[in-house]
């Protein structure tokens, strides 16, 4: 059974954007500058399961770099965005799966969704893991941080749209005044991690934050932090929120490569009770071991982008005929092992905004030549510049063997997830990338993962180059009326509707949506629900 978790916890004691943002999310793995930033003493450095009873240690093997961005205003890294969700809270947070928002540090769900002003009450004895009380100034500070337009955040973009401003009505209280109604606003709140000021309004302390250093007021604690190996977390005593922890201790290490990673949650000698990026090819082995594999399906996918402004590239009819030319049943069915969907849309097929798209990149070879021969291209070579993210490095083979059979002579460069996206940082000159994206690590509504990768001011379209195109300019008026369009089935209609664009000029455009498996022992383990997005969720999980 469970132990009861009541330990006493000591107080814990600007730079390029994409370097630190992890854009990647699932891929994005980015080094940082301070090898042993923490939270708390460096002895708590425990890499093994070890303990019993109460003093246990939940071992996770998470399949992702913990040395991205920590900063919850701007990180993608699927490794740090699951670890925040355990050390801070939002005004609202939301449920893993579902995605629909509960009280976290507000007393409640604002009644009207509809309204453009919410109020929001903080938790009473709400404090954060150095002791502090958590006041509307800190929820002030984290918003004041996003909606300024003078400061570089990924979580700008989730809400500067819609939100106007955040403003304290007295110490325990805020209102937020919203510039239209915007009900899909209440569940993106979780993405406003609330964060101390009298922390992180120090000089220094943003760099600080996105190298490690964490202080919320979440469940449990960092208490250490080694880029490359492990971040370890305390439950924290003075928590007196929802989601209470069931585990004393958690360690979390990062395992990139595949095999050492099912290999620490494989055998009688196991040294971790949970892993997430199970391999395909090991969920029957695992399963037979005596562990539960589930997968999630979601937005999870590979992508492709192409530089427009690196001809034939910005003809149209080249992106769409590298498309047409990919046997995507080939691809799902080796390997991806039949835990994947060739994309019939933007959207995966169970987004409720899913259409099937005007335009679906069903294999067509024959088509794919045409559209060459149209387009004048002959003799083209390309590279592609691909993650080695495993089961994207799995794909590629298929890609480049389509390729090749429509007459486009394809050399593969996998390579280092920063490595590939230092280069687009740079704005040095590229043909294609191949990579995984999964915005469903930020939510599961459309507009905001349509907005999440198409815009004006967008990351990624300054990587295509695409952004002052007239197709692109109209694409962004389009996307920003139906933000604005209060009437449900206009506004899912209207966005239907313009990622039909996105389909026909697939500029950056999925090829397979797949499945992301996890693994656990359920011996030990209960209360674990598989996520559509990287990384793991524990706040409802407990020892069996």
């Amino acid at each position: 059974m469970r132990d009861d978790v009541t330990p006493d916890a000591p107080a814990p004691r600007r730079r390029s954007f994409l370097k630190y943002t992890g854009a990647l999310g699932a891929a994005a793995a980015l080094p940082s500058a301070l090898a042993g930033c923490s939270a708390g003493p460096q002895s708590t450095n425990d890499t093994g399961s070890g303990g019993s009873g109460r003093n246990r240690t939940l071992t996770a093997v998470i399949g992702y770099g913990n040395d991205g961005s920590w900063d919850p205003t701007q990180t993608a890294s699927a490794f740090s965005m699951a670890a925040n969700n355990h050390v801070y809270e939002g005004l609202l947070d939301t449920d893993p799966i579902t995605r629909v928002p509960y009280p976290a540090l507000g007393t409640e769900v604002p009644a009207d969704p509809n309204a453009t002003t919410w109020r929001f009450t903080l938790r009473s004895g709400a404090t954060f893991h150095d002791g502090k009380p958590v006041t509307a100034d800190d929820v002030v500070f984290v918003f004041d941080r996003i909606l300024d337009p003078g400061t570089p955040t990924l979580a700008k973009g989730f809400f500067v749209s819609w939100l106007d401003s955040v403003e304290k009505a007295d110490a325990r209280t805020v209102e937020l005044r919203l510039k239209f109604p915007f009900p899909e606003g209440l569940s993106r709140l979780t993405l406003a991690k609330i964060m101390p000021r009298h922390v992180f309004a120090k000089p220094g302390a943003w760099d600080d934050a996105i190298k490690g250093l964490a202080v919320g007021s979440g469940p449990y604690r960092q208490t250490a932090h080694h880029p490359k190996s492990n971040t370890a977390f305390e439950a924290f005593a003075a928590y007196n929120g929802p989601r209470r922890p069931a585990f004393r201790r958690m360690n979390w290490l990062t395992i990139v490569d595949a095999a050492p990673r099912v290999a620490r949650i494989s055998g009688s000698g196991a040294g971790a009770q949970i892993a997430d990026n199970i391999p395909y090819a090991n969920i029957a082995r695992l399963e037979q071991g005596g562990l539960t594999v589930a997968g999630g399906a979601g937005m999870n996918n590979l992508f492709l982008m192409f530089n427009t402004k690196h001809k034939p590239f910005d003809d149209v009819r080249v992106r769409q005929a590298l498309h047409y030319a990919i046997d995507t049943e080939k691809m799902v069915r080796v390997a991806l092992k039949g835990h994947g969907k060739p994309a019939s849309s933007f959207l995966n097929e169970g987004n409720p905004a899913h259409r099937r798209a005007k335009t679906v990149y069903d294999y067509d070879p024959r088509r794919a030549k045409v559209l060459l021969k149209a387009a004048g291209v002959t003799g083209l070579k390309v590279d592609i510049l691909a993650v080695n993210v495993s089961w994207i490095v799995d794909c590629l083979p298929t890609i480049k063997a389509s390729w090749d059979a429509v007459g486009v002579e394809t050399t593969l460069a996998p390579q280092e997830t920063t490595a590939v996206f230092t280069k687009m940082d740079q704005k040095q000159d590229y043909q294609v990338v191949a990579a995984a994206s999964n915005p469903n690590q930020f939510g599961l509504d459309a507009d905001l993962i349509m907005h999440y990768n198409y815009g004006p001011q967008n990351l990624w379209m300054g990587y295509t180059r695409w952004a002052g195109d007239p197709v692109a300019r109209q694409l962004f008026e389009d996307m920003d009326r139906a933000t604005r369009e209060p009437d449900p089935a206009k506004k899912k209609a209207m966005i239907q509707d313009y990622v039909d664009v996105v389909a026909e000029q697939a500029v950056l455009y999925p090829v397979v949506h797949n499945e992301l498996m996890t693994a656990w022992d359920p011996r030990k383990l209960t209360g674990i629900r598989a996520q559509p997005y990287p990384g793991i969720n524990l706040l409802q999980a407990k020892w069996v």
